[in-house]
């Protein structure tokens, strides 16, 4: 017999060339890289023991072994077995392998099985286990998110119904598991779901898995899929990274499916003849349920969710930062319009006059509304609410509207107080009789250009003219400065009407009218 036995894959071939292709002991030894004594000896001790050829299908190598050396090879039983289910939770440490626990198994033992058995030992056990425990999931690594297919009904007051739907999460090591009813699948409500899942963990996977629902995924690909800016945002608050299950490959979120599962038999079917009249109410139901579900013992692992939870996830889950996450909401591809203003959630926000007619995108939380061209921030403006208001910021504007936009009507006044007390007078005349004095901006505007074009003298010398004559308009100024009647003086009060009374009979003056003692007697 060799000093050291060979490995049963050559043993098998010694065996097949014998007795197969009839060779000779040295053609053989000469094939197999062995001496022909040791050919000799493996062909006796498979007659002495009598093992034929072909094998048996159920002689696998620890069988042959066994029949060709019956005494000295120590017995399938007679090993120390690993302990598998041990093997199976270590692998989901990072950096640990089958190569690295086999090392650890075969030091403290004297006769251990090879690594090539300890694989198959442990392949052969893991076949045992449910399809969505075959995966290898590492601790504090990835948390599977979705939502049930079945809804939840509650019954409102007015005796209505109203459909929920049920956020369901699963962390992949333990498969601990979170559940709540959401009013439905909107992005706010996922945000919402998902912040609250964090919360119930303690802490922060890696990764976060959805499916490829709209609130998570903008636009589905197998190889570059398009995360949704908010969802995104949210996965860095708490740092993580969202990697989307691909689209039609289910095995990519056999936890998620595995966890709906649970959660539809074990929580939603158990509450079925409840009636829940609130979101609030249903939660509470559901959390009742859920810690319950969590420590029920896993019929395959012969231990509870949360034992698993306590042990391996959460030592690895990252802290949750102090600060909530403030929920944003994009809006992408917008058109500036020509006014330089973006239309965002019903309200209109001014951006670089420069930016016109091209596309931004805008982030919106409950108080601030910024706007960005690809990563660069380029506006930032307090909220509005309501609708159709509008937001300008007066650095967006170019130099001429910047300008116009400087003269308000109360400016426009108190450059006419300078100009005379005259064009005071008339300014605020102007804009008096109107419903709002933004009404007369322009005609403002139009009496300051006559003041540069005149001069500020000549301008309330007309505006005295236009008073005299009753007429608050622009056209009237204009009038008289065009016709130099400005530099004509004033006409005296009392020769005027007596002008008027010669050139028309019917005008009867105050004379007329006598003395006011002739009044009363």
């Amino acid at each position: 017999m060799a000093k050291k036995r060979l490995r049963m894959r050559k043993i098998r071939e010694v065996l097949r060339l014998k007795f197969e292709e009839r060779l000779g002991h040295r053609a053989i030894a000469a094939a197999c890289g062995i001496g022909a004594s040791t050919v000799s000896d493996y062909v006796a001790r498979a007659g002495q023991h009598g093992v034929a050829w072909p094998l048996a299908p159920e002689l696998d190598d620890v069988a042959l072994e066994q029949a060709l050396f019956p005494a000295a090879a120590p017995t399938f039983e007679a090993r120390v077995a690993p302990d598998l289910r041990a093997v199976h939770e270590e692998l989901k440490r990072k950096g640990v392998t089958l190569r690295l626990l086999w090392h650890e198994y075969a030091e403290d033992r004297d006769d251990p099985y090879r690594y090539s058995q300890f694989c198959e030992l442990y392949r052969r056990w893991a076949k045992k286990l449910s399809v969505s425990m075959r995966q290898v999931h590492r601790v504090g690594e990835k948390a599977f998110v979705d939502f049930a297919g079945t809804t939840m009904t509650l019954r409102l007051r007015d005796g209505g119904t109203l459909e929920v739907q049920i956020f369901v999460a699963v962390l992949g090591a333990s498969s601990y598991t979170y559940a709540e009813a959401t009013a439905d699948q909107t992005l706010p409500s996922w945000l919402m779901a998902n912040e609250r899942m964090l919360r119930f963990f303690g802490g922060s996977p890696e990764i976060l898995v959805p499916d490829c629902l709209k609130s998570a995924v903008t636009k589905a690909c197998r190889y570059e899929p398009l995360i949704n800016r908010s969802y995104d945002d949210f996965a860095r608050h708490y740092g993580a990274v969202v990697i989307p299950a691909r689209p039609r490959k289910p095995k990519d979120k056999a936890k998620a499916e595995a966890g709906v599962l649970v959660v539809t038999r074990w929580l939603i079917a158990s509450l079925r003849n409840h009636e829940f009249f609130t979101i609030a109410e249903l939660n509470a139901a559901l959390r009742q349920r859920l810690d319950w579900l969590n420590d029920r013992p896993m019929k395959h692992v012969g231990a509870s969710r949360r034992e698993l939870f306590e042990r391996l996830d959460r030592p690895a889950l990252q802290p949750l930062p102090a600060a909530p996450f403030e929920r944003r909401q994009w809006e992408e591809d917008l058109l500036v319009k020509d006014d330089y203003h973006v239309p965002v959630l019903d309200n209109f926000y001014s951006v670089s006059y420069l930016l016109a007619n091209q596309r931004v995108d805008a982030c919106c939380t409950d108080t601030m509304v910024e706007v960005f061209v690809g990563d660069r921030r380029v506006a930032s403006h307090q909220r509005l609410h309501g609708k159709g208001q509008v937001s300008t910021q007066r650095e967006h504007m170019p130099k001429s509207h910047r300008a116009h936009a400087e003269w308000t009507p109360s400016r426009l006044a108190e450059w006419a107080a300078t100009a005379g007390a005259s064009a005071s007078r008339f300014v605020a005349e102007l804009v008096r009789p109107l419903a709002h004095p933004e009404q007369g901006y322009h005609a403002c505007l139009g009496v300051m250009r006559l003041g540069q074009a005149y001069g500020t003298e000549r301008l309330d010398a007309a505006c005295a003219r236009a008073e005299r004559l009753g007429s608050f308009k622009y056209a009237t100024l204009l009038n008289i400065l065009k016709n130099g009647q400005d530099r004509l003086p004033l006409p005296d009060v009392d020769v005027d009407d007596a002008v008027r009374r010669e050139r028309h009979d019917n005008i009867r003056g105050p004379e007329y009218y006598g003395s006011s003692s002739d009044l009363i007697h």
